[in-house]
């Protein structure tokens, strides 16, 4: 160590984990309260299972909480390098303890299972191990809407001030202003989540307002609503959303889906006045323009093969293709049935999202904006050398390296998924599970293809190896893939 530079063995040797530990015992430390919640309804309902709920919510807060109590008063101002751990160990440490319940419950039978249904929860992919779900008690069901919910507000939260200022796969893009320092990040996003929270509770309570008037039990009503507005997709049926039958159904998760795929800044401007940027912004126009255009193919294919007619194939088509746009995951009809076209377009358009600063999944739809403004330039310069050509965004200039982030990203995206669907394919898994399973876990989307994990089955048939591969893939395409692969290079560590 001697012979190297000072400046090198010191950034070689620190790293002050204080402000990570410190957010994560606060978020552990809610979480067990949290559990408190489904506790409170498995008594009520007379479920001996509300003991387990309770013993996890004490070893959850006690944990939380001594983490806290260790770092008070001693975290200093978040880093760049701290801020990329804090937001891995927060997703990874919150799908651990949020297992417990699960695993002690006795529903799933290993931990493997648990960690499995707890992360996909979290990240709001809804892939499930878990069968029989019309007979369990209210607290399990419960507890896997509230991780959806928690889930789908820490990403909002995560994508409007974390990402942006990482400048993860031109997030940057999405800088709120007062985000221009990383030391700013902690009180600036304690700001902004509390307008955040505010929307978010009222869109969950006027879904499950809805549901209730649809005719869903209270249960049914708060549950889906919560996993709707999160663009989650879990549900408290095996038939997911296909087990109510019902058009009202099916219309209202389609809004709350499509409303939850919005970016939420928008929302928070139309709250102090501003509501025109929600109907102008050039994302949200072409999310919904790009919505319409594939339901009307999804519609035009069931109608060719002949498994629905008339307005009940443009409801089916319109649900199911809403829902596997947006990430949540509802089925309301085993689409992989209607034909390899069917097949090869559900595949598709799992890989595509929603808005940037939404609940959605996928590579999301300002990236294909950027890439396709990208190509639209380099054409121009070939046809006119001499000519300049700006490529933009919401009338504003992109900069160039706002271009680079999302072409890396869009290659780093496609190698995740290569490498992950040849994972599952080395763990015995066939070719159409293993390509679907893991499009279906890094787009954060629910179900596969095929007759294991289609829209018809689950993922408990799966092997221990591959369940650990898909919820190393859901946690990383969540977190938008450079968060966490970054942290695998040694040049971080030092940086």
């Amino acid at each position: 160590m001697d012979g190297l530079p000072t400046s090198y063995t010191q950034r070689q040797i620190f790293f002050n984990p204080t402000p990570v530990i410190l957010v994560t015992g606060v978020l552990l430390a809610m979480l067990g309260i949290a559990m408190l919640i489904p506790a409170l309804i498995d008594h009520a309902a007379g479920n001996q299972n509300w003991s387990i709920f309770a013993i996890s919510a004490l070893v959850t807060g006690g944990a939380g909480g001594a983490m806290f109590l260790a770092t008070r008063g001693s975290a200093k101002a978040l880093t760049t390098r701290q801020a990329f751990v804090m937001t891995v160990m927060v997703w990874i440490m919150l799908s651990a303890f949020g297992a417990l319940p699960f695993y002690w419950s006795g529903y799933v039978p290993t931990y493997t299972d648990a960690f499995f249904e707890s992360i996909s929860g979290l990240t709001t992919t809804g892939a499930t191990v878990m069968s029989g779900l019309d007979e369990m008690p209210p607290g399990i069901l419960l507890w896997r809407g509230i991780l959806q919910w928690l889930g789908g507000l820490g990403i909002i939260v995560m994508a409007v001030s974390v990402l942006p200022m990482l400048q993860i796969g031109g997030m940057q893009l999405f800088k709120v202003e007062a985000f221009e320092t990383p030391e700013k990040i902690l009180p600036r996003a304690t700001q902004i989540s509390g307008f955040i929270t505010l929307i978010f509770l009222n869109l969950t309570g006027l879904c499950m307002l809805a549901y209730l008037m649809a005719g869903m039990s209270f249960l049914d009503a708060i549950v889906h609503a919560m996993t709707t507005v999160a663009t989650g997709g879990f549900s408290n049926h095996d038939e997911s959303i296909g087990y109510f039958d019902s058009a009202a159904v099916d219309m209202i998760a389609m809004v709350f889906m499509i409303i939850g795929s919005l970016p939420f800044l928008l929302y928070v401007q139309a709250l102090q006045g501003q509501s025109k940027p929600l109907f102008k912004d050039s994302q949200v126009r072409t999310f919904l323009l790009l919505l319409a255009g594939l339901i009307l193919f999804a519609w035009t294919v069931e109608e060719a093969v002949g498994v629905h007619n008339g307005h009940e194939a443009l409801r089916v088509a319109a649900v199911n293709v809403t829902s596997i746009l947006t990430g949540t995951g509802y089925a309301s009809a085993a689409y992989d049935g209607w034909g390899p076209v069917a097949v090869g377009f559900f595949f598709f358009i799992m890989f595509i999202g929603g808005c940037a600063g939404s609940t959605s999944c996928g590579i999301k739809i300002f990236r294909f904006q950027v890439l396709f403004q990208n190509l639209r330039q380099h054409t121009a310069r070939i046809l006119y050398p001499n000519g300049i050509f700006t490529q933009r965004f919401n009338d504003r200039p992109i900069s160039e390296d706002v271009t680079l982030a999302v072409m890396s990203f869009f290659f780093l995206y496609l190698l995740t998924f290569a490498v992950s669907a040849s994972a599952l394919a080395a763990a015995g898994v066939d070719t159409l599970t293993a390509l679907s399973g893991a499009g279906s876990a890094i787009s954060n989307v629910g179900p596969g293809l095929g007759a294991v994990i289609g829209p018809a089955g689950n993922y408990q048939p799966l092997g221990d190896l591959p369940k650990w591969i898909l919820s190393i893939t859901m946690l990383v395409g969540r977190l938008e893939l450079f968060t966490v692969l970054v942290m695998l290079s040694p040049r971080f560590w030092r940086a």
